[in-house]
């Protein structure tokens, strides 16, 4: 609950007063803008979707009709099994680009959290450190067979 707290007099943010705040009621009224825009979302998708089937061209020829990767024709079956080294690598830079996403509430309140935050999050960085070095030594970023 103290990280909660402005280090300033020790008085509570406002956001947190409005959360805790018994006199506020939960009523239709607070979620209007929410139903509205989610009104306005769904109806410009539906006019959208419209007026791209009305006005889009409807001639189908055997050039549109074919697969489209690249600019490259496709040959072969789609279906074929590929290595799961490519999907361990895709699984593992997901995992470490999202750990960088961690960094910017701590760059943003470095000075607040002072060493404490320092010391919890080089400890955060040890435990990927300690993962990257576990997939090192398994072996999941060799190529070869």
């Amino acid at each position: 609950m103290h990280l909660l707290l402005l280090h300033n007099k020790g008085c509570m943010t406002p956001l947190l007063n409005i959360l805790l705040d018994a006199n506020i009621k939960n009523n239709a009224n607070n979620y209007l803008p929410i139903g509205l825009q989610l009104l306005f979302a769904g109806g410009l998708v539906a006019t959208i979707m419209i007026a791209t089937h009305l006005l889009g061209p409807k001639r189908a020829t055997a050039g549109k009709l074919q697969n489209f990767a690249s600019g490259i024709e496709s040959h072969g079956n789609a279906r074929t099994p590929m290595a799961i080294k490519y999907f361990l690598v895709a699984i593992l830079f997901v995992l470490f680009d999202v750990e960088v996403i961690f960094f910017y509430p701590y760059a943003v309140n470095f000075k607040f959290l002072k060493w404490q935050g320092f010391w919890e999050i080089l400890m955060f960085v040890g435990f990927f450190l300690a993962g990257y070095i576990y997939i090192i030594k398994k072996g999941a970023l060799q190529w070869e067979d």
